[in-house]
């Protein structure tokens, strides 16, 4: 579930960086929330892939200081977090429930998370689609009546799956492939809104 590195920091990166984030990807949910209005102040949120940091630093600025945010990843995450934040260090594939519901019932589910990518186009296609429906299991599971979902997918044959998944549990569905994502890149986010109880 990890990003592949770059060999220089872009613009984005570096401005990344400047406002005090670990990493571009920031500006993915920022235009993300400006668009469908994700947070509040007080809401607990998951997030899923949250190394390096950025999404975790982010919403825990914009839930405040009554809200709380679970940061979860395989890889440690060195970004310094407000006291708001709490760092889980596992796999979101194989952890048991119990660990990833420290804060639940959740108002906000985020899966930023995405195979290490081997090469083989339909194999990483394949994984980001089991992680994408991981994410989705645990945001039914643990997303109250009325919270909303955000997760990324690599382009493929799956994603009219992906999407009917997101349908099934949420009042509406949304897509959105923010401006801030590389050309090259497949990746979408698909965004569930307003759990059904």
């Amino acid at each position: 579930m990890s990003r592949q590195p770059y060999a220089r920091p872009d613009a984005r990166t570096r401005e990344a960086k400047a406002q005090g984030y670990p990493a571009r990807s920031v500006f993915k949910l920022k235009e993300i929330d400006r668009r469908v209005k994700l947070f509040a102040q007080g809401q607990r949120v998951l997030d899923l892939g949250a190394a390096p940091g950025s999404w975790s630093l982010y919403a825990a600025e914009r839930v405040g200081p009554r809200g709380a945010v679970l940061a979860i990843d395989r890889q440690p995450i060195l970004q310094v977090f407000p006291a708001t934040v709490r760092v889980v260090t596992g796999d979101a594939l194989t952890l048991e429930t119990a660990a990833l519901s420290e804060h639940a019932p959740y108002d906000v589910v985020l899966s930023d998370m995405a195979p290490n990518t081997s090469g083989s186009k339909v194999a990483d296609q394949g994984q980001s689609f089991e992680l994408f429906m991981r994410a989705v299991e645990v945001a039914r599971e643990l997303g109250h009546a009325g919270s909303h979902f955000v997760g990324k997918l690599f382009m493929s044959a799956d994603f009219e799956a992906a999407r009917a998944a997101l349908q099934q549990t949420y009042g509406k569905c949304t897509v959105i492939r923010p401006e801030g994502t590389r050309s090259r890149s497949t990746e979408v986010f698909l965004i569930g809104l307003a759990k059904r109880a």
